[in-house]
């Protein structure tokens, strides 16, 4: 960290002297001179400034001369469509869809739902909205009509953009009946929803007769053809760029608010000194535009870059096999690819010696960052040892908006620690805080910190959260309130020596075995030592003598034959060795998937309430409810016995 460590510093001492050096990456209509104002609990970046985020996005580059560079590459493993924008046509069709938007009446401040697959129109309305200056919410293409509603009812949208519907594996899923529901549940809110019409999916906004129940449906080609490509507007440098759900939200849904100039600044210095990602390099992000990482690096910070950006409407596995993501770094000429964890456990689940990856498609990669969820070693040394490239595990959340810790590529290569997120990012002062809330950073043996509260102290860096939409309470309620003068993560970890930081995983993931705490990461990466296991999660359930107990469910690789009792025997002799009798450790199951988010997330929480025989709600976000039902099968068949479940 010797070269790294003052430029982190730096921001932390002065604060006003780093970021404002950090915001000259950023056209201004009007330019900061104050960095930040910090009052208690509040704070805002760069307040005298204003900006328009397309025009740093697009209208800038073209400006440069690059207006023929490549912009987005769309890449469908689910049509076969490949259809690239250099940035002069993606900036078009951006004006072109906010003349539409104009024309239906939104302006600055005004709110549009966007309900739309992983295809360029998602990235356009994006833009779109931000070039007039309006708040864009997006919620994951296919999500439930009771979910899409509290949504509406939360961000109070005036327009509603989306597509006759979505594609999934073996299926079709029809937007627009779930949208129709939702109004129905939201009534009198929505003015007008823009339909674009999929050829592979039935349905299209004639089809909903033009007005229905008071709402004008139209169709986004006509509404396009019928308007005048808009001019962009510029917003004071802290209004609201987008309002994102944290997925997992019912009920009472948690909208983050982000800013325009702190996310703007933020990523373009992210992209140059995180990802080391600059004009003419391309970025593959296997996202979805649905969740934060889509926001940040397949949308806004590649092109805040001037970068050619990856738009991939697919699967790691099955849509075609488990060499989709390599080819796609062959054919593009990938630079820098980002996925999740889970995604590399599926491809090393079917194809774990990696007979799908061609001979030299890896030749132009030199990073694989990793983000979302924990990766555990074992598949940090399976991908570093197969791909043969760098592998970062870096860590944010949807409320950061960009990486807290990481390896900063761009600036320095830090030696890599298995298990480890790396150093923290400018802005990101990370402190381990105890049961009572206790500074221990620093505290342990040569100067490392002991396992505790990750927490951070305020004000957070430009390009984090805003707020909660419509509830400043909540805000200071659900992050501020725990710890005075911190932001609280709610995830688990300590710091060693070098400054390394390790999440271990979400503080409601510590479990307490007869009064010691146990951390689910640490049993989780000694099951996925087991040359059979796939991926697994550890829960803590009920015990009546112990307080709590861990149970283990893993899945197997591909073409795994195993004995399930003597792998259940297995598993248990290698807690016992790795972390001791102390762990109680002689649950296991084994399943054939495990529960998770669309964004690969596993659902713990409803794990444990299903073992636990607790009431639970099927999460919104689930990938695929029928899982649970395997789960629960499992459970009703005795928790704890080896379980085959199909």
């Amino acid at each position: 960290m010797v070269e790294y460590a003052p430029e982190w510093r730096r921001s932390l001492d002065d604060p006003t002297s780093f970021w404002l050096d950090a915001a000259s990456a950023v056209d201004w209509t009007v330019v900061p001179q104050r960095a930040v104002d910090h009052h208690g609990d509040e704070w805002t970046w760069f307040p005298d400034a204003a900006l328009n985020m397309t025009v740093n996005c697009l209208d800038r580059h073209i400006d440069a001369g690059r207006g023929e560079y490549v912009a987005l590459r769309y890449h469908s493993a689910m049509t076969g469509t490949r259809k690239d924008y250099t940035y002069r046509q993606l900036r078009d069709r951006v004006a072109e869809f906010a003349g539409a938007l104009e024309d239906l009446g939104v302006s600055r401040g005004d709110r549009v739902l966007l309900y739309l697959p992983m295809t360029p129109e998602a990235v356009i309305a994006m833009l779109a909205c931000a070039r007039l200056g309006a708040i864009h919410s997006v919620v994951f293409g296919g999500f439930a009509a009771t979910e899409l509603a509290v949504r509406i009812v939360d961000a109070r949208p005036s327009v509603v953009v989306t597509a006759s519907g979505g594609l999934e594996p073996g299926r079709v899923v029809e937007y627009l009946p779930i949208v129709r529901r939702a109004l129905e549940a939201a009534p009198g809110i929505v003015r007008t929803v823009v339909v674009r019409d999929r050829a592979a999916v039935p349905g299209s906004a004639a089809s909903m007769t033009g007005s229905v129940d008071g709402v004008r449906w139209c169709d986004w080609d006509e509404a396009v053809a019928a308007a005048t490509p808009a001019p962009a507007v510029p917003v004071v440098s802290s209004d609201p760029l987008y309002v994102l759900y944290t997925s997992g939200t019912t009920g009472s849904p948690k909208g983050i608010v982000r800013d325009t100039g702190g996310y703007a600044v933020a990523l373009a210095w992210a992209m140059r000194n995180i990802y080391d990602v600059g004009p003419g390099d391309t970025i593959f992000t296997a996202s979805d535009v649905g969740w934060v990482v889509g926001h940040s690096f397949i949308v806004y910070g590649p092109l805040l870059a001037g970068a050619t950006t990856v738009l991939f409407e697919g699967k790691p596995v099955g849509t075609p096999d488990a060499g989709e993501f390599w080819r796609i770094v062959d054919e593009y000429r990938v630079k820098t690819m980002f996925t999740a964890p889970t995604a590399l456990r599926a491809i090393r689940r079917v194809d774990p010696d990696l007979e799908e990856l061609p001979d030299g498609a890896l030749r132009t990669l030199r990073t694989l960052f990793l983000a979302g969820e924990r990766l555990d070693p074992e598949t940090s040394r399976w991908a570093n040892d197969g791909l043969g490239v760098p592998i970062v595990d870096h860590w944010w959340q949807t409320e950061t908006g960009w990486p807290i810790c990481a390896n900063p590529v761009g600036l320095e290569v830090l030696p890599a620690k298995v298990g480890s997120t790396a150093v923290a990012m400018p802005g990101y002062d990370v402190r381990i805080l105890d049961s009572r809330g206790r500074d221990v950073t620093g505290t342990g043996p040569g100067g490392s910190t002991p396992e505790g509260n990750i927490a951070l102290r305020v004000p957070l860096p430009p390009g984090t959260l805003k707020g909660v939409w419509g509830s400043p309470g909540r805000f200071r309620d659900a992050y501020l309130s725990a710890f005075p003068g911190f932001y609280a993560t709610e995830d688990a970890g300590h710091i060693d020596e070098d400054g390394y930081v390790f999440v271990m995983g979400r503080t409601d993931d510590v479990i307490n075995v007869a009064g010691h705490r146990l951390s689910t990461g640490s049993l989780e990466e000694v099951l996925t030592i087991h040359h059979s296991v796939a991926e697994c999660a550890v829960i803590g359930v009920h015990d009546e003598l112990k307080g709590q107990r861990a149970a283990g469910f893993v899945t197997l690789k591909a073409h795994e034959h195993v004995d399930h009792d003597q792998l259940q025997a297995e598993l248990v002799a290698l807690v016992r060795e790795h972390i001791g009798p102390v762990a109680a450790f002689r649950d296991v199951t084994i399943l054939d998937r495990l529960p998770k988010t669309r964004s690969g997330k596993i659902l713990r929480k409803t794990m444990r309430q299903i073992v636990d025989g607790e009431p639970y709600k099927i999460p919104a976000t689930i990938e695929d409810p029928t899982v649970l039902d395997a789960l629960v099968s499992a459970v009703r068949s005795g928790a704890g016995t080896p379980q085959k479940v199909r």
